[in-house]
């Protein structure tokens, strides 16, 4: 079992272990673009878990600022912006906390579920099925971590709705394993462009087609 006590101090806790331990492994990737590419969908990550800087002019620049404190200012990509010097937060730069709920299902904690709720507040089409597809294979992983049996694709669905409170219900015939890689597009993550339209799609046509609905 991974305890918290053996993990590594969160560098900013509003972000949370999850997004903490994307930019960790985003730091690993050696091909420069690639890097690039997964670090930008972490920015996207970390817009849905603080809309509320959204309401300043200059927050994306401040995401990339708080990007590069997270990875201790060792990070190497195309930023549109410049790295940000380390004398220059020398204390933790100022996040508006976003309103507490009780969370619904304890075990993924409140930014996983602030996150469902930021994209249950997106408009019903297949971007918003493929984020809540993306969410669900990442959510699977991390479930994986604190629970070393295996779970099915339904117990994920199934908290995904209790954790949207009844808003995101995933598409019929998705299955998580048709879902390559994780939180690798800006805008969507985890979901190639191909993908927008999505695998459970075609299994829905087909289940439609088929004589009987067998």
């Amino acid at each position: 079992m991974d305890y918290n006590t053996q993990r590594e101090k969160l560098i900013l806790p509003e972000y949370g272990r999850y997004i903490q331990e994307m930019v960790t492994e985003a730091k690993k990737i050696t091909d420069r673009e690639e890097r690039t590419r997964q670090v930008k969908a972490i920015i996207n990550a970390m817009s849905l878990l603080n809309p509320q800087l959204r309401d300043m002019n200059d927050y994306y620049h401040k995401l990339w600022d708080h990007v590069y404190i997270i990875a201790d200012y060792e990070l190497d990509v195309d930023a549109p912006f410049p790295p940000p010097a380390r004398e220059n937060f020398v204390t933790k730069p100022h996040v508006i906390n976003p309103e507490r709920e009780p969370v619904r299902v304890m075990h993924y904690g409140r930014n996983i579920q602030n996150m469902v709720m930021a994209i249950a507040a997106k408009p019903e089409g297949e971007e918003r099925d493929a984020m809540t597809m993306a969410l669900a294979s990442y959510m699977r992983k991390q479930y994986l971590i604190w629970n070393k049996d295996t779970v099915s694709d339904q117990t994920i669905f199934n908290d995904i709705r209790t954790l949207s409170g009844g808003t995101l219900i995933v598409p019929e015939g998705a299955k998580l394993s048709e879902i390559q890689g994780e939180f690798r597009q800006p805008n969507t993550p985890g979901i190639r462009p191909q993908q927008r339209q999505g695998q459970w799609h075609k299994n829905k046509k087909k289940k439609r087609s088929t004589p009987n609905g067998q």
